[in-house]
């Protein structure tokens, strides 16, 4: 534990919120929650989830467990106590330990979030609580709710053969560094922590 805290405060910039991206056809829950270990491990405060056929979110109960018996072999933390935010789901219990929050994404939560707060938008615009001239970036951050509370992400980490996220968060990943990565399925820390390395080690130019 004192390593992966030493390993992230040796890095020249931490991202704040990081993307895991799987666009492999059969995601593994153990190599996916070892992923959302480390991340909380080296001090990364919001962790999203994310694969293309909607499969950890459909079972995240079974993430969840994952996750919490890898806390306590790999961190020591008891963390049963805590449960993971769902986007767009009734769950709102803010998210494990560490100080990390992590959200769990499908399809859905990109276009379709997106279409829906155009929606939402026009509503109220047809209600008389907004004019067409109040829409901007913040308005619109405002109104998706699957990222409510979260800052965009800093890093995405995508992994598998294809070249895209598919969908992830399309709205959100504007600056955001993307890195690829073979594959998350046994994955080791040194390949995460390189990967991070990469990050920090980055010049972004913020479209400049």
């Amino acid at each position: 534990r004192q390593r992966w805290r030493a390993d992230g405060r040796a890095l020249r910039k931490l991202p704040v919120h990081v993307g895991l991206v799987v666009t492999e056809e059969e995601p593994s829950y153990a190599d996916m929650a070892s992923l959302v270990v480390w991340c909380m491990a080296v001090g990364i405060s919001y962790v999203s989830v994310y694969d293309h056929n909607g499969i950890f979110k459909r079972n995240n109960s079974r993430l969840m467990d994952e996750i919490l018996k890898q806390q306590q072999e790999l961190i020591g933390l008891d963390c049963s106590k805590y449960t993971v935010e769902f986007a767009n789901q009734d769950k709102t219990g803010q998210v494990l330990n560490c100080q990390s929050t992590l959200k769990v994404l499908s399809p859905e939560d990109g276009k379709a979030d997106i279409v829906k707060a155009a929606q939402n938008f026009c509503q109220l615009v047809a209600q008389q609580q907004r004019t067409h001239t109040d829409l901007d970036v913040n308005v619109l951050d405002n109104l998706l709710s699957s990222t409510n509370g979260f800052p965009d992400p800093d890093l995405v980490l995508k992994f598998g053969p294809v070249d895209s996220t598919l969908g992830f968060l399309p709205w959100h990943i504007r600056l955001t560094e993307i890195i690829s990565l073979p594959s998350h399925l046994n994955i080791s820390y040194e390949e995460f922590f390189s990967a991070l390395h990469h990050y920090a080690a980055c010049e972004q130019r913020w479209g400049k």
